[in-house]
């Protein structure tokens, strides 16, 4: 069983509420008092084949408990049956265990939410084939429209409407061998209407358990969204706390972080690019062009005074007239420099080489 404090259209709700919904879908709420008793109200008649009652429930938002009416929802696919969520307390605080569809309906907690749905199991009808059939007996069939009908008395032994299992107050039903089985089942997530039906509740601040004391103006609707022909609520289902009517829910951690993490864009570091972005005209390029300009020699000669006397290549003769001094490196020079010029000193004879030291002064 999943465990979450929002389902899934609770959770488009808020993202409704908020207008954002990077901000509002990391919100997380928690609350530890339990919802109000069920309402007690009249079922809509079933608006034509292929439809099954989504019994109301109780919802959180961010100003706490509000009524989500009950409604006719299409059945998804044939064979499916719809098991409601239910409120259950668990880790300290109350948490929503989310409805779904599947072939067998599941554990809801042991809450009375009537029209078949007395605390185990459900009554109101059921598949044969392809067709859907109701029990009169619990649903509210209308004029004639709907002809797969039979009559199965049934009896609640539950006669308690509240809302919530476990904590103070709440119900002991635990599952049975069956409700662990249906877990197992193939589940199907609430539809878009039995979404809608939640958004359209959400923004209606009549339906906050601090304004109609646990007596809705709008119990159930005949279909999802459509609040104007509405079955308002004839009482309250039992006394309602004032901890439930004024009861609001805690924000998460994450929420509260958020604001320092919006901020945090605003740190000395992202400041400090700006400089950064000037970094670019630092001295060093302004030294570049002289580096261009290196290859004209006395650039760099000016550049280097200690490096002036290195540079040997640029004053190759001087030094080179005082390294002759040495009879070797005289003879690999001179050498070195005849290389490219060795057709005239070809057609002179061997004695003319010998010649060749005198004449050269």
């Amino acid at each position: 069983m999943r465990n979450r404090l929002f389902n899934p259209p609770l959770a488009c709700i808020l993202l409704v509420l908020a207008g954002s919904a990077c901000l509002r879908a990391q919100i997380s709420l928690s609350i530890t008092v339990g919802p109000p008793p069920i309402p007690v109200y009249v079922q809509p008649p079933c608006p034509d084949n292929g439809y099954t009652f989504a019994p109301g429930y109780w919802a959180l938002g961010e100003d706490g408990y509000f009524w989500v009416p009950g409604t006719w929802v299409r059945i998804p696919q044939v064979g499916m049956l719809w098991t409601p969520g239910y409120w259950g307390w668990g880790g300290g605080e109350m948490m929503f265990h989310e409805g779904y569809w599947g072939p067998h309906v599941g554990f809801y907690g042991g809450v009375n939410y009537g029209f078949g749905y007395g605390g185990s199991g459900y009554e109101g009808g059921h598949w044969q084939g392809q067709n859907y059939y109701y029990n009169r007996s619990v649903t509210n069939v209308g004029g004639g429209n709907i002809t797969n009908v039979y009559n199965q008395t049934v009896v609640v032994n539950n006669s308690s409407r509240v809302s919530f299992n476990g904590g103070q107050g709440g119900l002991s039903a635990a599952p049975t061998t069956q409700d662990r089985a249906a877990e197992q089942d193939h589940h199907v997530a609430p539809t878009s209407e039995q979404t809608r039906q939640h958004q359209v509740a959400s923004q209606n601040k009549q339906l906050l358990a601090s304004a109609n004391g646990g007596k809705p103006s709008v119990a159930a609707t005949g279909r999802a969204g459509e609040f104007s022909h509405a079955v308002p609520a004839k009482a309250a289902g039992g006394p309602v706390s004032q901890e439930a009517l004024k009861a609001t829910p805690k924000f998460g951690a994450q929420p509260a972080g958020h604001p320092q993490q919006a901020a945090a864009p605003q740190h000395p570091q992202p400041a400090a690019h700006p400089p950064q972005a000037a970094a670019p005209q630092h001295p060093q390029p302004a030294a570049h062009p002289p580096q261009a300009a290196a290859p004209q020699h006395p650039q760099p000669a000016a550049h280097h005074p200690p490096q002036a006397a290195a540079p040997q290549p640029a004053a190759h003769h001087p030094p080179q007239a005082a390294a002759p001094q040495h009879p070797q490196p005289q003879v690999k020079a001179p050498q070195a420099q005849r290389a490219s010029a060795p057709p005239p000193a070809r057609p002179a004879p061997a004695a003319q080489k010998q010649a060749e030291p005198h004449g050269k002064p």
